[in-house]
């Protein structure tokens, strides 16, 4: 049975980082653009505009395969410093400080 499933890992892997890299690049493009969700754009020289600009370019470099490992190592730990930042001091519990997406997109860089 694995080994019928083997030759699906690659392109399920491909995918999946397709994904990942548009959907965080999106966040970036809410940060820098007001682009989806109408909200306005943060101002480029602050610690939002610096987390939307790896959030944007990342995400679009690891959705198209460029300087993947780079990107996804940047991606990774702003990730884990916005979840330190902004989400652990409203608690400890991911859930609970709605910052399970930041964990999640962390590990998933990681990997």
């Amino acid at each position: 049975m694995d080994r019928a499933l083997n030759q699906y890992i690659p392109p399920f892997f491909a995918i999946l980082r397709i994904v990942a890299g548009l959907l965080f690049a999106m966040h970036g493009s809410q940060k820098l653009f007001g682009i989806p969700g109408g909200s306005d754009p943060v101002p480029l020289i602050s610690l939002m505009g610096f987390a939307g600009f790896i959030e944007f370019a990342g995400g679009l470099f690891i959705a198209i395969g460029l300087f993947t490992r780079l990107a996804a190592f940047l991606a990774s730990g702003q990730m884990a410093a916005a979840y330190f930042i902004a989400h652990f001091p409203n608690g400890p519990v991911p859930l609970l400080n709605k910052g399970e997406l930041c964990i999640l997109y962390c590990f998933l860089f990681y990997i």
